[in-house]
Parts: structure tokens; C-alpha cells; sequence
């Protein structure tokens, strides 16, 4: 199996694109900035979907589903986040097709089938679920609602890259409505934190907590609290985003609640996402050129096992050693892979899972049978050792936590090292350019300032770390007092 990648110092972005569609994770459809997410890369979609699944319900969450249209009305209810989305929105204006009689075989729109109302193919959910919501809170006793749903959404974006931007994604999206303004802060803060344990833990990539600037916040929200990670490439990545929404959505669709005191008052809300670029970002921290390099924690097979023999009589020998070797990995909820395929030889093998980032290999032949021992191969630094088939499984479950750890340590320091302070806007311009990475720099805090530095720069405000320390000093662009450095970023 070639790989033959581009390299990443070649070309960043071409070895990315190469990298989904050779490593068997997703390609580009029929449809115009829409993909197909193939088996293997669904398969760590699902481990990531299931873990975070778990976390949300962790947290009294429930699960549910609305619909995917969403009339343009109820869209147009919330002014700033149908502002905010309209020119991505995908639109159905008819509902049914004819034979066209000037093309015989081909479909026309049946033009006596215009909807009485368009529908918009929802790009976000906040609308159609408060609507909803209106019909089920009456009173203090039907607060807090807790959902999420798992969905598809739409965004009409003109230039595509498989994973980090297409015009369909999968997501999932929380929707919470509360008594009080301090129950839905508390939640929104809580949900950020819930995705930055799972990035950290989970995908090994390190992230720093945020508030987004009034220019990058959510449309509609009053806060948006988020989690940016640095890719290898210096840019930062938007890994997940949670909204204080206040009472904005709940006046636009009128939902109100009775309190105990007998007073009514509109409801808090909070929504909060993570989407398949996630599948982007965990393939741009840790891979290298020779493949996808995976954290265990999300590995669809953590050990594949690579048989090695030249007869039959060799063939049988060696499957015999690994039946007790793959019941123990399983047994032990290691999630091992035997490929016992005969119509390729072993070098494609070590190939191919070298490609698909398969934290570790074992390689079992007759020398190893008569030996009792495995050839053990890590991805991560592409080391190999001899191990004893009596000492196997231990080994494979302390090397599986190294590597986890290492992916991580390693992660984070390519962030300290792409880290830097500036004092003035020539020193912004030379290491965003030369360097790259979390630029750290004082801003007066005016959206003025804000758009200024975008377009001289093409950075922008990534976060305002919540753990900042409060410093008193002058705005790179403008020279005005400032007390908080914020991070700037060229940024997917």
C-alpha cells in the first residue's frame, strides 16, 4: 500500500486533504462541498460520539430529536442569530417535482408547488426548539429542561475542506432553559468545561478555556465561552463552543414561567456544540508524514496483529500462538484486530496501519512461535521491541497509557513553544509570520481595534483565556490602556 504523502513542510494543507481521503477516513461526494465519512473514520467519530454521549448524560442530560426544517418565520424570530446565519442558510422553496415537457425523461419543479412559507434546512436549532419549548414550560416546576440531540445541519460554505468546513456537518447541539440567570452561566461554563476534559483526556490535545470577543461570539448569545487548540501548522482551531444565551431567545418566542412567588418572567437559555471537526483537529495535532497517528483512547483498533509466515504448515503454527494472545488483549477490553487476510503480503500490512495510525503492531512469526515472544511496534515513535508472549499484555496496556500521555505531552509543548508575548504591532506582524502559533498581546477591547488588527494581519481574537492574569499595559494597535492580554490566532 503506497502512502507517498506529501510531506507537511511540502505543503500543510495538501498533505491534510491526502492524508482523509489515503488513511480511509472520508472523500468528496456528488454533492458540492459535502462528504462521505467512510467506515474507519465513522468508527472513530462513534468512539468520540459515545465517550462525550456518556459525559452529557453524566450531567442530567437527556437526548431528543427536532425537525431538520425550521419555517422561516420562527428563523427570522431571534434578529441577531438570523442575521448571523442567512447567508449560509440553504432554503426549500417547493415540495414536489413534475416531468418536464420540454425534456422528455428530465424533472422540472413543479412550479403549483411553492410553499405557502419557505423553510430554511437548519444551519442551527435554537429556533425550532424554542418554539417548542414555549409549549412545554408553564411554570418553575417544568425548569430545568436538559437536551442535547445528535444531528446534521447545513451551512452553505463556499470553500470546503473535508472535515474542518463542509456544507453538511454532523454535530451535536445542547438546548437548556433555566429559572435563573446564574443556573444557565453555570451551565454554559459547566459544558465548556465537560468538552475540554474530553479533548484533553480523550483526544490528547491540549486547549485553553476562553470567552470569545463581542466580534467572534455565537450570533444571538450574550456569551460564548470556548476551547482553541494549535494545530501543527501554527493555526488555532475552534474545538468547541458553549453559549450563554441570557433571555434572548426566550423573549423572541415569548416563553415565560411562572415563579413560586406567582410572578412570571422569562426563561435563561444556554446551547452549547462540538462537530465532525473534531475529526480534523485530531488529525492535524498528531499526525506525521508517514500517516494518522491516533490516541488509544479513540483508536477504532488500539493493536492489530500482523501475522508472518511463508507454507501453510507455518500459517497454522502461528494463528495457533495468536488465538490466546487475542482472546487475552479482548478479555482485558483492549480493542485488538487480527488480520488474517491471505490476499496481502505483511509489508503492506505494517503499511496500511501505519497509515491508519494504529497505536501499536504486533508482528508474530515461526521464530517468534518457537521463541515465545511478538515483535511490538509503536506509531507514535515508530520503535520496536521484542517482548515475551508471557509478559504481552501487560506490556500492551502500560505501552497503550504511555502513549496517551506522550501524545498529549507532546502536544503541549508544540503549544508552549508557539506561544508568544508581543508589546507592539511590528513584533505581531514578524512572528505571525515567521513563527506562527497563540499570539499573546494586549487589546484595548474595542470591536474597532478588533477589526483593524483582522485586516492588517488576517489574525484574530481566538479567546480571552479565563485563566488570564489581569496586566496592565497598551494595546499593540492602538496604544490605549489594557489590563488583560488576549490570544490571537490565524485560525481554520
Amino acid at each position: 500500500m503506497g502512502k507517498h504523502l506529501t510531506t507537511r513542510a511540502e505543503d500543510y494543507s495538501k498533505w491534510y486533504n491526502e492524508l482523509v481521503v489515503k488513511a480511509d477516513l472520508a472523500e468528496s461526494s456528488a454533492v458540492r462541498g459535502c462528504m462521505v465519512i467512510k467506515p474507519y473514520g465513522f468508527a472513530i467519530w462513534e468512539r468520540m460520539q459515545a465517550i462525550l454521549d456518556k459525559k452529557f448524560k453524566d450531567t442530567g442530560h437527556s437526548n431528543a430529536y427536532f425537525p431538520l426544517f425550521v419555517p422561516k418565520s420562527l428563523f427570522e424570530a431571534e434578529e441577531q442569530n438570523a442575521e448571523g446565519f442567512a447567508k449560509e442558510c440553504a432554503v426549500v422553496t417547493h415540495y414536489r417535482l413534475e416531468n418536464d415537457p420540454d425534456k422528455p425523461g428530465k424533472l422540472r419543479v413543479d412550479p403549483k408547488a411553492k410553499l405557502e412559507e419557505e423553510l430554511i434546512v437548519r444551519p442551527t436549532s435554537e429556533a425550532i426548539i424554542w418554539n417548542t419549548y414555549k409549549n412545554w414550560i408553564q411554570s418553575y416546576r417544568d425548569l430545568p429542561i436538559l437536551l442535547n440531540q445528535w444531528a446534521n445541519v447545513v451551512r452553505w460554505e463556499m470553500r470546503t475542506r473535508l472535515f474542518l468546513r463542509t456544507a453538511e456537518f454532523l454535530w451535536q447541539e445542547g438546548h437548556t432553559a433555566h429559572a435563573t440567570e446564574t443556573e444557565a452561566l453555570e451551565e454554559a461554563k459547566q459544558m465548556n468545561q465537560v468538552y475540554a476534559d474530553f479533548v484533553e483526556q480523550h483526544m490528547a490535545i491540549p486547549v485553553i478555556q476562553g470567552v470569545k470577543s463581542a466580534a467572534e461570539r455565537f450570533a444571538g448569545a450574550v456569551e460564548t465561552y470556548c476551547i482553541e487548540a494549535l494545530m501543527q501548522d501554527g493555526k488555532a482551531l475552534q474545538a468547541g463552543t458553549s453559549h450563554f444565551l441570557g433571555q434572548n431567545f426566550a423573549k423572541a418566542f415569548d416563553v415565560k414561567y411562572a415563579t413560586k412567588e406567582g410572578g412570571l418572567e422569562h426563561v435563561w437559555a444556554t446551547s452549547w456544540g462540538v462537530s465532525t471537526r473534531l475529526m480534523g483537529a485530531l488529525i492535524m495535532t498528531h499526525s506525521d508524514d508517514n500517516g494518522l497517528v491516533l490516541p488509544p483512547e479513540l483508536a477504532p483498533h488500539q493493536v492489530v496483529i500482523v501475522p508472518i509466515y511463508r507454507s501453510d504448515e507455518e500459517h497454522q503454527a502461528v494463528e495457533k500462538a495468536v488465538s490466546p494472545i487475542v482472546k487475552a488483549l479482548y478479555d482485558e477490553g483492549v480493542r485488538v484486530h487480527f488480520d488474517n487476510r491471505d490476499t496481502h503480503k505483511p509489508g503492506f500490512k505494517f503499511n496500511e496501519y501505519e497509515l491508519k495510525g494504529v497505536p501499536l503492531r504486533i508482528g508474530i512469526g515461526p521464530r517468534d512461535v518457537a521463541n515465545g515472544t511478538v515483535e511490538l511496534a509503536r506509531r507514535d515513535t515508530l520503535s520496536k521491541k521484542s517482548v515475551s508472549q508471557d509478559m504481552l499484555i501487560e506490556e500492551v496496556k502500560n505501552t497503550l497509557e504511555e502513549i496517551q500521555t506522550a501524545l498529549f505531552a507532546r502536544a503541549l509543548t508544540f503549544r508552549a513553544e508557539h506561544t508568544t508575548e508581543v508589546n507592539s504591532l511590528e513584533e505581531f506582524k514578524e512572528v505571525l509570520e515567521t513563527k506562527g502559533g497563540f499570539i499573546s498581546a494586549h487589546w484595548d477591547g474595542t470591536s474597532e481595534t478588533e477589526t483593524a488588527i483582522k485586516e492588517a494581519t488576517k489574525a484574530t481574537i481566538r479567546c480571552i483565556p479565563l485563566d488570564g492574569e489581569a496586566a496592565s499595559g497598551m494595546c499593540v494597535y492602538s496604544g490605549k490602556p489594557s489590563t488583560k492580554r488576549v490570544l490571537f490566532a490565524k485560525a481554520y
